[in-house]
């Protein structure tokens, strides 16, 4: 079976251009959000949260700058309960995985994260394989 790519949050932005997929990661997973280009393309309302990890953007329901990050640090447990529910019926739901970013697989020494179970992580169509 072929893996899907680790990608790097600073590749996520190359694939901002009007011929390319439009990709965001959300906790280190990253979607082909394309399909949804009203919202996410060039000029869209979301577009704010494109080529990049938006985590804690999401969670906040923010398109400040300074919370287009994957840092969850601060975050309550409502904003938690909030990425959680959106990170599920909106993302996985709607938008196909097409990888996950690097911080999600890898430490920040660039060492093997343990705690990284491909069994556990949301899972792609056989189509999607190949």
């Amino acid at each position: 079976m072929v893996s899907k790519p680790k990608r790097k949050d600073e590749n996520l932005a190359s694939f901002m251009q009007e011929d390319q997929p439009i990709y965001m990661a959300v906790k280190g997973v990253v979607f082909d959000v394309t399909s949804g280009k009203e919202f996410y393309g060039r000029g869209a309302p979301y577009n704010a949260l494109t080529g990049k990890d938006s985590t804690r953007g999401v969670a906040k329901m923010s398109l400040d700058p300074a919370d287009l990050t994957h840092d969850t640090t601060g975050l309550t447990a409502e904003e938690l309960k909030s990425l959680d529910d959106i990170f599920t019926r909106v993302y996985k739901a709607k938008y196909p995985i097409v990888g996950y970013t690097a911080r999600r697989i890898l430490n920040e020494d660039g060492s093997p994260n343990l705690d990284f179970k491909p069994e556990d992580q949301p899972h792609f169509d056989i189509k999607d394989e190949f």
